[in-house]
């Protein structure tokens, strides 16, 4: 299978060239996509660089992580490659990890794999105590708006994917700055993609990261609440209607009677000075405990949805590593 690395640089000058060269050999094609750096980062790859793998694409304007990584995707397609691994430019990502995230996709075994810093608590090493807080309260969350109950550290941006997935994905619609990742792992829930966590460790050097966990931390968390509504809305109203959407429904109805018939007595109770009977609170108790079971009984049946038949196998054809389906959306 053809290998490509899509690398997006942004005021990493320092590194590019170091993580160009640790890039192992079996690797077809490396696409350097400048994402408008003030550091000039691609002409310095142009200048310097004579690895013949090498292709570098500049943008005119800064689109953020997730834009430059869909200009390197978009290159990969073009030039008809199998899977694509994205390693950032400021050397955080051992480039000698790349055939770990390639080998459970060329198996068959998954359609994207990503990188786990959380897998052994040896890998937490050196990560900053800030971003350490701030990935562990988003994997949970992540949990709940991607459907991929068994993955952790969704904003890890070391990542590999099946051409074949790829072509299926609506790249235009995909986030362009930080929540590019989360956002990924949302779209292959929907397509019913198979995801791979890859232990890895957490490298902190001498890197310069614009990244603010204090700023992105609350707008991820609406981000991610917006993803849990639409993937429930698209996965069991509109596309399916199964168990699952009837446990949510019933739970949501029968909270919502206890709440309002509670909170009517409640208020009653305030206004004339009489407490409420035993039998009124177990009315508006009893509908509320049931709710809640039925919306545990939800999360079960999500967790147990979570993809397991790689989309690949049906996407390709295994013999000869075309696509099936060659139309990009």
């Amino acid at each position: 299978m053809k290998l490509a690395v899509a690398i997006p640089c942004y005021k990493v000058r320092a590194q590019i060239l170091g993580v160009i060269a640790a890039i192992p050999p079996s690797v077809q094609r490396i696409y350097v996509v400048d994402d408008c750096c003030p550091q000039e980062s691609g002409k310095l790859v142009q200048d310097q660089c004579t690895d013949p793998r090498v292709r570098v694409i500049f943008h005119e304007q800064n689109q953020g992580v997730g834009g430059a990584v869909r200009t390197g995707y978009r290159a990969a397609l073009e030039e008809d490659m199998h899977i694509v691994v994205k390693v950032d430019g400021d050397g955080q990502m051992d480039p000698a990890l790349i055939p770990h995230f390639t080998r459970a996709i060329e198996r068959g075994k998954a359609d994207y794999t990503k990188g786990n810093r959380f897998y052994r608590p040896e890998s937490l090493k050196g990560m900053p105590p800030i971003r350490l807080f701030g990935n562990a309260a988003l994997s949970f969350v992540n949990k709940l708006s991607t459907g991929y109950w068994s993955i952790m550290d969704p904003t890890n941006g070391y990542t590999a994917i099946h051409t074949a997935v790829l072509r299926e994905l609506p790249l235009h619609k995909l986030e362009q700055r930080y929540f590019f990742e989360s956002d990924m792992l949302y779209h292959l829930n929907t397509m019913r993609a198979v995801v791979h966590d890859v232990p890895m460790d957490s490298v902190y050097a001498d890197e310069e990261s614009s990244l603010r966990v204090s700023k992105v931390l609350p707008e991820f968390l609406v981000k991610h609440i917006n993803r849990f509504f639409k993937r429930y809305v698209y996965l069991y109203l509109l596309r399916d209607f199964n168990l699952g959407s009837l446990y949510s429904l019933l739970g949501l109805l029968l909270c919502a009677v206890g709440v309002l018939f509670g909170g009517w007595q409640w208020w009653r109770s305030s206004m004339t000075g009489l407490p409420a009977s035993s039998g009124t609170v177990m009315v508006a108790a009893l509908p509320l405990i049931i709710g809640i079971q039925f919306l545990i009984a939800f999360l079960h049946h999500d967790v147990e949805r979570v993809p397991t038949e790689p989309l690949s196998l049906d996407l390709t054809d295994v013999e000869t590593g075309a696509s099936a389906n060659p139309i990009e959306r």
